[in-house]
């Protein structure tokens, strides 16, 4: 399913990698956060190589809804709780730093990518939430107001306004800052030694290495897979639905987001973790909403997303490990890559260029604390039910019972399997066991797809692989009979 940006833009297409080079920073990975950071390393005089598995920006970068805010939800009274004050107003303040550089590349550069300047806000049916987040928000230094009427139709006592945000066409800006950097694509790598990059075409030996990913596939050091899961969500292209003036979501459970981009009213919703959606419907439940709220709407186009999210709601940016001072990393953006992509774009040209950032602390890689451990548990235990439900769970399906246009686990002579039943009775077969790291995969109606629901891996029917951190495809084996 292609996004309304992979509709209406391609980027050009760019060589893969032949042969060995040389460069004083290897970034892995061309989606925004990427791009971002070659970018900014390039204007302070730093040679940048940019690795990309497939092509520039065909990731998450292409299937976000494209907010450039620095609100995240109704998070203000949380952070200060949690983090403290200090600490909630250099993530306000990074993040609002991030809108603002947007807007001075687009204007500086003349970039047409459709950048629109507007407010942001969140709606609760809460109005004690509300008045607290407004009140949290101005502790941060951000001039918050309190809307008692949004032009939504939905059910809300009010929502919290941030001004001065923004909007706009993420493949049109990095395809025009990618004009100036030095890409491969059609480039996976397969290996990362020190300070050397291995790729199929050649290797690139580099000063600095930024990992760039959306998930890291380096387990260990740093890892990341025991300390963030992945989510999907869901998104309509509305047209004949009229028009809003900000970005929106909703506050609490089973939210709506809501943006402009033209004529197409951008609708979002249904987030769940990575490979628990078993019953399917997303996309049929969205719909539903769409129908009630703009009943004379329709639909251009729909896709989905998929976040990182980290314990503490905030992203990991900086210093890989400490036992790999020139490795760096920039994952777990929790649902806001825009200006997450651009902090860890301003942070890391800062750390590898020497220079002091005021915002080191707030992101590190190596922070830890108690408030933590709940979530780090919850994700353990999904994890180690993952790797263990192979070997003990039963199949109920078998291959006659499994419905056409369907998937499922079922059992065969040789074991269990993964099976796709196109609508002409055609079987694809799998092999079920994610190779990131063995655990068993499930079945996403919604998209056609075997999903990790220990670290987020996806895979198409075919066994080609989606989404990371596999770096490999799941076998496809044998036809059955």
């Amino acid at each position: 399913m292609d996004s309304i940006w992979t509709k209406t833009f391609t980027i050009r297409k760019r060589a893969s990698l032949k042969g060995d080079i040389r460069t004083d920073v290897a970034v892995i990975g061309g989606g925004m956060t990427g791009i971002l950071t070659a970018w900014q390393l390039k204007q302070a005089g730093v040679r940048a190589v940019v690795l990309e598995a497939d092509r520039i920006g065909g990731g998450q970068t292409g299937n976000t809804t494209a907010k450039i805010t620095s609100q995240h939800g109704m998070f203000c009274h949380t952070f200060i709780e949690n983090k403290g004050e200090e600490t909630a107003r250099k993530y306000v303040q990074a993040n609002q730093a991030a809108v603002e550089e947007y807007k001075r590349i687009i204007r500086e550069r003349g970039i047409s990518c459709d950048l629109r300047e507007c407010d942001s806000y969140v709606y609760s049916a809460d109005g004690d939430t509300l008045a607290k987040e407004v009140e949290a928000a101005r502790k941060l230094g951000v001039d918050a107001v309190l809307e008692n009427q949004i032009s939504l139709p939905v059910a809300c006592a009010g929502a919290v306004c941030f001004h001065g945000q923004a909007e706009f066409h993420p493949l049109k800006f990095i395809g025009a800052l990618a004009e100036e950097l030095e890409i491969y694509e059609n480039t996976p790598v397969k290996e990362v030694e020190e300070h050397l990059v291995k790729t199929p075409g050649g290797s690139v030996r580099a000063d600095k290495i930024v990992f760039a990913v959306h998930f890291p596939f380096v387990n260990f050091p740093g890892m990341y897979f025991a300390r963030m899961h992945q989510e999907r969500s869901y998104v309509l292209a509305l047209e004949n639905a009229g028009t809003i003036d900000g970005l929106y979501i909703g506050e609490g459970e089973d939210v709506l987001s809501f943006r402009q981009y033209k004529q197409y009213l951008l609708l979002g919703g249904q987030a769940h973790r990575t490979g628990e959606n078993r019953e399917g419907g997303r996309y049929d439940k969205l719909k539903e909403a769409a129908g009630k709220m703009y009943p004379e709407s329709r639909i251009a186009a729909c896709w989905s997303a998929q976040d990182c999210m980290t314990t503490d709601c905030v992203p990991f940016i900086g210093p890989y490990a400490a036992d790999r001072p020139d490795w760096y990393v920039a994952t777990g953006f929790c649902k806001w890559g825009m200006s997450s992509a651009m902090v860890s774009a301003m942070m890391l040209k800062d750390m590898i260029c020497g220079i002091t950032n005021p915002y080191t602390e707030v992101f590190a890689p190596s922070r830890f604390s108690g408030e933590e451990i709940p979530q780090l548990l919850e994700d353990t235990g999904k994890s180690v039910k993952g790797l263990t439900k192979r070997f003990f769970h039963m199949p109920q399906e078998t291959v006659d019972e499994l419905p056409r246009g369907h998937g499922g686990v079922i059992d065969t002579p040789q074991g269990k399997t993964g099976v796709y039943k196109t609508e002409d009775g055609q079987l694809f077969q799998v092999d079920i066991v994610c190779p990131h790291m063995g655990c068993e995969l499930t079945w996403n109606p919604d998209e056609r797809s075997w999903d990790c629901p220990c670290h987020g891996s996806r895979f198409d029917y075919k066994g080609n692989r989606i989404d990371g951190p596999a770096e490999e495809g799941i076998a496809l084996e044998s036809s059955l009979e």
